[in-house]
């Protein structure tokens, strides 16, 4: 008996216990014990639609040569062989198949439209590049091996991508795509709604494979010729203006002006190694380009109060022969051997001692930002005709610049494509191309009585001051 009650008692004080328990737990915001269920069997999530398209990429072509760079965020950047580089502005990317996608981009210089299409397929290329300026070379063909095709093996690729890509102005490019990861920087990871405008810019690349000048002559503020090759440095006690330097920097063609109303001038040929000037022609003259060669000069002579275009050896400057009797304006140089530039107040023109002439309407290169006026300069690429330098006043004046403010701006004559390159607030003129093609120099005006010579990559980076001087030329 006295064992069954104290059983009895052992339980009931258990049961109030656990009461106890729970009443504390619910008083304290515990969740009240559930008796323990069998779990069911987890649920696969619904399929998620892709948004990953293919980034990292350079897409490139060989007929032409040219390049694309694809990003994180789409097309970054353009490139064509003797062309400068064209930024994109990456717009959108959609799907356009199960294996196909399309790419939008804006041309952030002049705003076309640029359309990408990209399809996932094999696509082989003769001349696929590591990088956007970069050409393979053929591999050697070991002694003893004839070669087994045309193109060396070592320069075909079998590519993941085939593309096309269309800009709005230059035309449509077609050649195939890989992924190339090892061109672009280190990938930050950063929020889709991120609007910070500097992340959103394309990557600047440098411009590193380019050649300074080591022959160049100008004109001080105090009007005396300097002409310099590498450390060594002239000066032509004679004042003169339109200066042209020889290819091999030795000789310097320019114009000196021997009566006070400006009519008769001479051309003067000075010699750097001797020091010694010569002078070739007089009268009413100007404006001598030397020709690719160095053998012969062109310039400018009065005649039936018309200038007409006349070409001379240097060496018997006093037997040339007109290339050109009709009037012009000014000359612009040589398009080669047998081509000089120059214009009038309408036109651009190609005159040839061998083919017809051929023209451009100087409206059509302008525009409508810049105006026709006597002091412009045109100068075409050394290694790209279809590239022209032109320096020429605005219309109307920017915002911050003097009344008669000037600028610089490249121009392709086929794609008929503009692109200002010096700040609209600055006076830019004289632009000058250096021998490779990449670098430019222009007079930059400082004040009203100060000039000074500023160069530019011809893809607008790298500006910089460069010499205290103006009418810079190249030679070599």
């Amino acid at each position: 008996m006295f064992l069954r009650l104290l059983c009895l008692t052992c339980s009931l004080l258990f049961c109030a216990n656990v009461h106890s328990n729970q009443s504390f737990a619910q008083q304290a915001g515990g969740p009240p014990q559930q008796p323990a269920q069998v779990p069911k069997p987890a649920q696969a999530p619904a399929s998620p639609q892709s948004t990953h398209y293919p980034i990292l990429l350079l897409g490139h072509g060989s007929d032409p040569v040219w390049s694309v760079l694809i990003g994180q965020k789409g097309p970054e950047r353009f490139d064509r062989a003797n062309y400068p580089p064209i930024a994109l502005e990456p717009a959108g990317v959609s799907a356009e198949g199960a294996e196909s996608w399309v790419y939008r981009a804006k041309d952030i210089a002049t705003g076309a439209e640029v359309t990408i299409h990209l399809t996932r397929e094999v696509c082989i290329d003769s001349a696929t590049p590591n990088a956007p300026e970069t050409t393979l070379k053929p591999t050697p063909t070991p002694p003893g091996k004839p070669p087994t095709s045309a193109t060396p093996p070592s320069t075909i690729a079998k590519n993941a991508f085939r593309i096309v890509l269309e800009h709005g102005q230059i035309g449509t490019f077609r050649g195939c795509a890989r992924v190339a990861a090892e061109l672009f920087p280190k990938i930050v990871n950063q929020s889709a709604d991120d609007d910070d405008t500097d992340r959103k810019k394309p990557p600047v690349t440098a411009i590193t494979n380019f050649k300074a000048p080591t022959a160049v002559a100008y004109v001080t503020s105090t009007g005396k010729i300097i002409v310099s090759r590498g450390a060594a440095k002239k000066v032509i006690p004679a004042a003169g203006t339109e200066l042209s330097l020889s290819h091999d920097g030795k000789k310097l063609l320019y114009t000196r002006n021997d009566s006070k109303m400006g009519s008769e001038r001479t051309i003067v040929l000075y010699d750097f190694d001797t020091v010694r000037s010569k002078d070739l022609v007089h009268g009413t003259v100007r404006e001598a380009f030397w020709s690719p060669d160095d053998s012969r000069f062109a310039y400018l002579q009065s005649q039936d109060q018309k200038w007409r275009v006349v070409s001379s050896p240097i060496s018997t400057p006093e037997t040339g022969t007109a290339l050109y009797n009709g009037s012009v304006d000014s000359l612009q140089g040589w398009g080669d051997m047998h081509t000089v530039l120059a214009d009038d107040a309408q036109s651009l023109s190609w005159i040839a001692d061998d083919r017809p002439q051929q023209s451009v309407p100087l409206k059509e290169i302008y525009g409508d930002t810049f105006r026709v006026s006597d002091s412009d300069t045109i100068r075409v690429n050394p290694v790209n005709p279809d590239l022209l330098l032109v320096s020429a006043k605005y219309f109307t004046a920017p915002a911050g610049a003097p009344p008669d403010a000037a600028g610089i701006f490249l121009y392709e004559i086929r794609a008929k494509r503009r692109v200002v390159l010096t700040p609209p607030e600055q006076w830019s003129s004289h632009g000058e191309w250096s021998r490779d093609g990449i670098q430019i120099f222009y007079t930059r005006r400082m004040s009203a009585t100060s000039s000074v010579t500023y160069r530019i990559f011809w893809d607008g980076s790298g500006v910089r001051r460069y010499v205290d001087g103006t009418d810079f030329v190249v030679g070599q």
